[in-house]
């Protein structure tokens, strides 16, 4: 018993040492002292004394002693000594160990030796030797035969377990095939075998890649309800999946629960829900996350930095940004660019040129290599600032740092060249992209379109987009409008419209640009009652109309002298709720002044005061200006004193 404990305690020496003074004093060990004390020796070669030791007392030999020895080996990598073992066992746990051995190395196809080895010597497999070449396979990605192996299983009256059905479904899980997950584990349920905590995060994983985020939850009471208590990995799927889908709250209650129940969140779990909350916009919850993370002493790691950058920069204030980059800049040992390339991008795009150069001074100095991503803002500020030839001298000296433009830079660059009516540079600059191999995204498409349109080769721009659709390359609302608009202003609606409706069949949704660019292009080149009947089914059906829209029909109706449908398109953008200005009235009331239909624009003037908008000095000298020329002139002696009333100067 001495022994016993002494081994059992893995005080291998002590139980030597008693093994010897029971043999002075004439006694015998028993077989399972010794196999305890085999067993804790099976890492080194001190089993094979012990083994002698057995062999030279005489004592009979169990079936858990050639165990034990093949365990051993197996633990020393001796795998052809283990082999040779076999043929001498006849109990199924020696060949199982073995499986289990070449298995986890990778060869799979010897552990299938083994298991013929193991029915030819006539020792019947267990459970668990199917399993261990069911994983086996699963491992290696062949999951139709190691099905194939559950249905041997059943032939030779050896009943599948829990663990038989919880690989198969992992093996389906790794290789993405979800359905087949489910339903291997729905299997398990249908034979009454009841899910344990690998089965549960197998469904939980499985159902989150599915994106049923929900039954992930549900699963997740269920377990608990069992019993079982959540694993990290399932804890940690069920964050980032509910973070994905913006569910953020969810995913900070789990991270509280896990806490509770005694497991501890790392930098990666924090991470993801700190992105997730600057994603919503919710800095200062971020930032209390942060706060709280670093009081736990879980160190943030640079993804934690980068997200609460970044969201400062989208959603905060640009002082916070600025002042929390200075804080994570000012050690000398933070050489991380990204940090640097989400402000400059962010000074960038607000044309602060001077800032994001200082930055990217700050960058050289500390001997920080630059990315394109770098340069891809700065040349993007440039271009916002106005400042095109430093962009296009800064774009020519990329390639001196190391770097190649990428699709991005190209087409940034492209449309700027394109907005400032320099389209011959911007096609010198298309031909040198395609020359270098830079593949072209459906965004440098749409700027070769807008470069057609500008050039007005119409002909042309359809043809750029059939070739991108041929590529595989779709194009967004944003090209469909820009060709939409430049067919209406060359006249040709019926093309515009054919647009419109091609735009529909591939299932791009027209938005409020695309309807005020037809309805403006009716009006001004078409006819404006077929713009009142488009104006019309878009209202009725809730097309969700633009201000844009409605100003464009009033102006019309104004410039064809039908008053009273300009009226009536006014009052319903009154009562559709859109905000009103005095730039709006003194448009309508300076078309119908032109038109001399003064009693009309007294009336749109009346309408201003009703609906609480006071006119400028503008309109004033618009109205007396008009009623002076049709001889109204006690109009305009009405008109003075209330201009006076208003504040406004009557010299």
């Amino acid at each position: 018993m001495l022994a016993f404990a002494y081994s059992r305690s893995e005080m291998v020496h002590d139980a030597l040492f008693v093994i010897a003074k029971m043999k002075d004093l004439n006694m015998q060990p028993s077989i399972l002292t010794y196999n305890s004390l085999l067993y804790n020796l099976r890492h080194s070669d001190i089993m094979w004394d012990v083994y002698n030791d057995i062999k030279d007392s005489g004592i009979r030999e169990s079936k858990q002693t050639n165990s034990i020895l093949v365990d051993g080996l197996c633990k020393q990598s001796l795998m052809q000594e283990a082999v040779t073992l076999l043929h001498q066992a006849d109990h199924v746990a020696s060949f199982n160990t073995v499986m289990s051995s070449f298995s986890k190395m990778g060869f799979v196809d010897v552990a299938q030796s083994i298991f013929c080895l193991m029915l030819k010597f006539g020792v019947h497999p267990d459970a668990n030797s199917y399993n261990i070449l069911i994983n086996g396979l699963c491992l290696a990605g062949s999951i139709e035969d190691a099905l194939k192996l559950t249905y041997d299983m059943d032939k030779h009256g050896v009943e599948p377990n829990a663990a038989t059905y919880n690989t198969i479904s992992k093996g389906f899980h790794v290789l993405g095939k979800i359905s087949g997950a489910l339903k291997s584990i729905q299997q398990m349920l249908t034979k009454g075998l009841n899910p344990n905590s690998i089965t549960y995060t197998l469904l939980i994983c499985g159902n989150c890649q599915a994106g049923k985020v929900d039954e992930s939850l549900i699963l997740r009471d269920e377990m608990l309800s069992q019993g079982y208590q959540l694993s990290y990995i399932s804890y940690s799927v069920l964050v980032s999946s509910l973070c994905k889908i913006g569910r953020v709250d969810e995913a900070l209650f789990l991270l509280y629960e896990m806490e509770i129940v005694g497991l501890k969140p790392d930098d990666v779990m924090y991470s993801i829900i700190i992105h997730g909350l600057c994603k919503q916009g919710d800095i200062q919850r971020a930032i209390q996350v942060y706060m709280e993370m670093c009081t736990k002493r879980v160190f943030p790691n640079i993804f934690t930095q980068r997200a609460i950058l970044l969201g400062l920069c989208e959603r905060g204030s640009l002082s916070e940004a600025r002042m929390y980059f200075n804080m994570l800049t000012s050690s000398d040992d933070n050489w991380d660019i990204v940090l640097y390339n989400v402000m400059i991008n962010k000074y960038a795009k607000l044309g602060m040129t001077h800032e994001t150069l200082q930055l990217y001074n700050q960058t050289v100095e500390k001997g920080i290599d630059s990315t394109i991503v770098t340069f891809n803002s700065l040349i993007y500020g440039f271009c916002i600032a106005g400042q095109l030839t430093k962009a296009v001298r800064l774009f020519d000296n990329i390639r001196d740092h190391g770097l190649a433009p990428t699709a991005i830079t190209y087409t940034t660059l492209m449309n700027f060249l394109c907005e400032n009516g320099n389209t011959k540079e911007m096609f010198v600059l298309m031909r040198e992209m395609e020359a270098s191999g830079v593949e072209p995204t459906h965004v440098t498409y749409t700027v070769i379109i807008k470069g057609f349109c500008k050039q007005w080769k119409l002909k042309e721009s359809l043809l750029v987009l059939d070739h991108m659709i041929s590529l595989g390359l779709y194009p967004d609302e944003v090209s469909y409008n820009i060709l939409i608009q430049r067919f209406c202003k060359a006249g040709e609606i019926k093309q515009a419209f054919a647009l419109h409706d091609e735009m529909i069949s591939r299932d791009l949704k027209p938005d409020g640009v695309t309807y005020n660019i037809l309805i403006n292009g009716l009006c001004v080149y078409g006819d404006v009652h077929d713009a009142d009947k488009l104006f019309l089914y878009l209202r009725e059906h809730n097309f969700g109309l633009k201000k844009a829209a409605y100003m464009t029909l009033i102006k019309a109706h104004c410039v064809k002298g039908d008053v009273n449908q300009a009226m009536m398109v006014f009052s319903e953008m009154v009562k559709m709720g859109f905000e009103v200005t005095v730039r709006d009235y003194s448009c309508v009331i300076n078309r119908l002044c032109k038109r001399c239909l003064t009693n009309e624009a007294k009336v749109f003037f009346s309408m201003m005061f009703s609906n609480g908008v006071l006119p400028d000095v503008y309109i004033y000298m618009v109205m007396m200006d008009a009623l002076h020329l049709v001889g109204d002139h006690h109009s305009v002696n009405e008109l003075l004193p209330n201009m006076v009333k208003c504040g406004f100067d009557d010299s």
